[in-house]
């Protein structure tokens, strides 16, 4: 039987659907909250679709995260009526879902017009830059998340408070713990290499139930669909086990947040090896790094929204969470936002360590990576690494960060860089959708305002 990681050609998917014996397929595609969109498909509608076109409804392209219509979009909205935009199905994005019979998953991506705004094509054009610029470049996600021992029902009966998670207490790297939940741990790893996106490691991280996942690296297009299909999946197989993942930035103030570090590479396309690399240079760091870290840098508070997309992202962003407060780096130094990690020729990279685990993978692979290119387009220069605590450094001017959403969606807004990166139509629609993300935030009374000011003001 044909891998469905062979599929490459419409004759290859009809032939797959046949030797399954598959009356229907699973179509997905990711919005801009990073959610995977979809429906099954008839083979017949299927494969038809395959030869003579596919769409799909732009609403997914102009509703929020909770199906929320938005109002301030051009794009899409009540204005267009909601039409079909062409899609394209990506054939060599075939998969197996293992606990759904032989069920086939195609993952598409929008074309025409939806292009402009689609989370996936964004990356896209992106890696196009950067080939034209002589290199390939490579990344691997690492993923925190808290799994709880409840249900989408047990969690709203107690309004998302008191929850059980899976284990008790703070203890990093547990043999003991990894052990007693063995059997949840094998299925992590049997789902992550039946459906190719491999986990290089996982363990406890430090915290009540919270696990890290760290994905092997690929192309940054293939690391970027692994990424989005290891949340997905990652959620799916929880409460397919009476239980629940989240990968929310930080889902208690008073526990850890939860990351969604990036590391990225550059190779030559001429076939020269990394572009990273120079053994004769501190640190083992080439030219070329230093300008890509240099425009990661610069540009970090302009594209914080691009990478903390939610409410809840900026609540990690402070001092002593393990997360960055501002656009720093050093050499191996994880109190800082970009890490350069030296190695050989095949492991020199950088950590782009602002990364939360609520972003959207293609869009936060994009910005990491249009941002570095720009530096490197620029020829710029990184400013004075950090050495020790990064978060004993003030760091005011143009190395802060956004506070807010709402500060970070502005400062998009008028970037001049993501304009030239993304395009206008891009730019001017994720910002819609943020300023947004803000307004239905701010109709929400807080039981921190509740407890504060009800009784005393």
């Amino acid at each position: 039987m044909l891998n469905p990681r062979a599929v490459k050609t419409i004759e290859d998917a009809g032939r797959i659907i046949n030797e399954r014996n598959l009356t229907h397929v699973k179509i997905g595609i990711f919005d801009i909250d990073g959610v995977l969109r979809g429906k099954y498909l008839s083979k017949e509608k299927f494969l038809s679709s395959l030869e003579s076109g596919f769409a799909f409804c732009d609403v997914v392209l102009g509703w929020d995260s909770k199906d929320q219509l938005y109002d301030n979009t051009t794009y899409t909205g009540w204005h267009t009526g909601y039409p079909d935009a062409p899609v394209r199905m990506i054939l060599e994005s075939c998969r197996e879902i293992p606990f759904e019979d032989n069920m086939l998953l195609f993952i598409g991506e929008f074309t025409g017009e939806a292009a402009n705004i689609c989370p996936r094509n964004l990356l896209k054009r992106v890696i196009g830059r950067a080939q034209e610029m002589g290199f390939d470049p490579f990344a691997a996600l690492e993923y925190e998340f808290f799994v709880f021992k409840e249900t989408p029902e047990s969690i709203r009966e107690k309004n998302f408070k008191n929850l059980q998670p899976l284990t008790q207490g703070w203890f990093g790297y547990s043999v003991l713990r990894n052990s007693v939940c063995a059997d949840f741990m094998e299925q992590i790893l049997e789902m992550s290499e039946v459906m190719d996106f491999p986990i290089e490691g996982l363990h406890d991280e430090t915290g009540p139930g919270v696990l890290e996942a760290a994905i092997a690296v690929d192309c940054i297009e293939n690391a970027a669909d692994k990424g989005a299909l290891f949340k997905t999946f990652m959620k799916v197989l929880a409460q397919r086990n009476d239980l629940m993942a989240t990968f929310m930035a930080k889902w208690s103030m008073d526990y850890p947040g939860q990351s969604g570090h990036i590391h990225m590479s550059l190779r030559n396309r001429d076939g020269s090896g990394s572009a990273f690399y120079n053994s004769s240079q501190e640190n083992c760091m080439s030219r070329i790094q230093r300008h890509f870290l240099a425009g990661q840098q610069r540009l970090m508070p302009e594209f914080l929204c691009l990478i903390a997309p939610t409410i809840n992202s900026y609540t990690r962003l402070v001092p002593g969470a393990w997360a960055p407060t501002a656009a720093t780096w050093g050499v191996e130094n994880r109190t800082t936002a970009l890490r350069v990690i030296p190695g050989t020729e095949k492991s020199q990279r950088i950590e782009y360590r602002l990364g939360a685990a609520d972003g959207n993978p293609y869009i936060a692979l994009a910005a990491a990576l249009a941002s570095g290119l720009y530096g490197v387009a620029n020829a710029w220069e990184p400013e004075p690494q950090v050495t020790g605590n990064a978060y004993d450094h003030q760091h005011a001017g143009h190395l802060a960060l956004p506070a807010t959403l709402w500060e970070a969606a502005q400062r998009l807004k008028c970037s001049e860089a993501a304009r030239e990166l993304f395009g206008d139509a891009f730019v001017d629609h994720y910002v819609a959708t943020r300023e947004w993300e803000e307004r239905e935030y701010r109709k929400h009374v807080s039981e921190w305002e509740m407890e504060r000011y009800f009784e005393i003001i």
